[in-house]
């Protein structure tokens, strides 16, 4: 899994211009998932993410986590993030999974963030989706599973 997080002060996704899911202050996430990830790989996202220590303290460092600020997340599948681009210039998607298997794992992902008791919301896999967001600081991390490292 590949997933892009963005800490935000607010996050919103559309579809067909009806609002899906929206958020206010902390993380939009946008999930890759490759053809070989597993529900381990989802895991160890999961806590790592609720554990990232990306939102200011008191003397403004980078030491609290989205749980420490019970904050909110915005979870969009994105299956573009596992392109392969070295050859040509036009991005192969081959490696993503197909929906039999994204599907499940994009919505086991969800249940387990769900499980912090943080406010979860969420786009609707495989539609035309139209995401807006204020990425606060900006802050970017790009992070995946343990099989990948």
């Amino acid at each position: 899994m590949k997933i892009v997080i963005q800490r935000v002060s607010e996050a919103r996704v559309k579809v067909d211009e009806k609002t899906v899911g929206e958020i206010g202050k902390g993380l939009m996430l946008l999930v890759g998932i490759d053809e070989n990830d597993e529900k381990k790989d989802a895991d160890w996202l999961v806590q790592k993410i609720l554990h990232l220590r990306i939102f200011g303290d008191e003397e403004d460092k980078l030491n609290l986590s989205v749980k420490d600020i019970s904050g909110e997340l915005l979870c969009i599948s994105q299956f573009t993030l596992i392109a392969d681009y070295k050859k040509g210039n036009r991005p192969s998607f081959i490696k993503a999974a197909k929906p039999d298997k994204a599907i499940p794992l994009f919505d086991y992902f969800k249940e387990e963030i769900a499980k912090s008791g943080l406010k979860m919301e969420s786009g609707i896999f495989g539609a035309d989706m139209k995401v807006s967001l204020i990425n606060d600081g900006p802050v970017t991390i790009v992070m995946d599973s343990i099989t990948k490292n």
